[in-house]
């Protein structure tokens, strides 16, 4: 009775040793296609997490500096003209219920500079803005160095710098005197960063009494700052302009500073887009260079594949056995890819001292994308090997 020849089964254990097997014996072919794949992945983990941590990090800010406060400023008369807010709009709005803390601040027709020999024209950008004693505390800011205006420093020839226009002028200490009009003022603070008001890091604050007696300030304020309790921002928001303006709200205009800096996450995620594209890019050439390096495999060993033809391997088995390699070859370059990415990540994140975030699902996305370039940049070769003839292939 004639037997039917039955073919040997590869168990998964068989099939990875075959596919690796034929990575093991061209290792730099293997490394420099591997290469192509992990950079592509190593670029998306990175822009993925990048983001993500510069996410996480705008959130704790906005979490510490709060989503409560309002900024109150001059709109536009029904003539386009710049319209001005009353002199007694911070005590009107302190009268708003919910309302926890008012300050102002009000622009100054004057310059700063570091001594009178500057030219005027120089200004370095710098704004001179009279400011309520209150600012600091409804900002929730920090002096850096020295002291805030207080009762009796408003009153004086004191300065208190942001951040910024401290760096500009050259100044890193109090006692120091800069020139604010046509006459010294001495600097008793310097402030630290404002997100929430980035216009203070730039100005040169003086108190409202001294501001209109030294200064030629007319007590209009520029720009109100409020606080109020979290769930009462949108119900103050809705008087702000009525309470401050009763004449004519309309020239009233009401933000929330929290809100630009949401709006920059948003930008922020408009480049992460593009440069996730980029990183596709990265991963398809890579695929193409895997494609190629098991197109190369192929004719290489033609040899190999019929013997094991001839000795009974069916050609499911060597199909499986080059994609098996395609796979393994594609997901050394993921793996790799992978590490890179989020050493990237934490590296760049560590050095802003933002808080370093590998979403789960940006590794799992890189895994996934890499079994899918393996599969497709395997499949060709793979279904071109199952088609050696025994014969033809170890004839040549």
């Amino acid at each position: 009775m004639t037997r039917r020849l039955v073919p040997a089964r590869l168990g998964p254990a068989d099939v990875l040793r075959v596919g690796a097997a034929g990575l093991r014996t061209r290792p730099t072919r293997v490394f420099l296609s591997a290469l192509g794949i992990a950079i592509g992945i190593a670029t998306m983990i990175a822009v993925i997490g990048i983001s993500s941590s510069s996410r996480e990090q705008l959130l704790r800010q906005l979490d510490r500096l709060g989503t409560n406060m309002l900024t109150v400023s001059a709109g536009h008369t029904l003539f386009g003209e710049t319209s001005q807010l009353p002199t007694g709009a911070v005590a009107m709005v302190k009268r708003i219920g919910p309302v926890s803390t008012a300050a102002a601040t009000g622009t100054v027709d004057a310059t700063v500079r570091r001594t009178n020999l500057i030219p005027k024209a120089v200004t370095g950008g710098i704004a001179v803005q009279a400011a309520t004693t209150d600012l600091l505390t409804t900002l929730e800011g920090s002096v850096t160095k020295g002291t805030w205006l207080n009762a009796a420093t408003e009153r004086q020839p004191a300065v208190v710098l942001g951040s910024v226009a401290a760096k500009r002028l050259g100044v890193d200490r109090t006692g120091v005197r800069v020139w604010i009009g046509n006459r010294w003022f001495t600097v008793i603070g310097v402030l630290g960063p404002m997100p929430l008001a980035p216009e203070i890091e730039r100005s040169a604050l003086v108190g409202f009494p001294v501001a209109a007696e030294r200064l030629g300030f007319d007590g209009h304020p520029t720009t109100i700052y409020e606080r109020s309790a979290e769930e009462s921002v949108e119900a103050v928001r809705s008087v702000l302009p009525r309470t401050v303006n009763p004449e004519n709200p309309e020239e009233v205009e009401v933000s929330r500073p929290s809100d630009a800096l949401a709006a920059r996450a948003a930008a922020a995620g408009a480049f992460t887009n593009l440069l996730l594209g980029l990183g596709g890019v990265a991963l398809l050439v890579g695929g193409v260079g895997v494609a190629n390096t098991m197109v190369i495999s192929v004719l290489e060993r033609r040899k190999e594949i019929g013997l094991r033809r001839s000795l009974g391997a069916t050609r499911g088995q060597v199909r499986i056995q080059f994609l098996t390699e395609s796979l393994l070859l594609s997901a050394l370059g993921g793996v790799a890819g992978s590490v890179l990415g989020a050493l990237a990540t934490v590296g760049y994140a560590l050095s802003q001292g933002w808080p370093p975030v590998v979403p789960p699902w940006a590794i799992a996305g890189a895994v996934g994308a890499t079994l899918v370039v393996g599969t497709v940049a395997g499949l060709y070769p793979a279904m071109r090997a199952a088609r050696l003839s025994p014969t033809v292939a170890l004839a040549t």
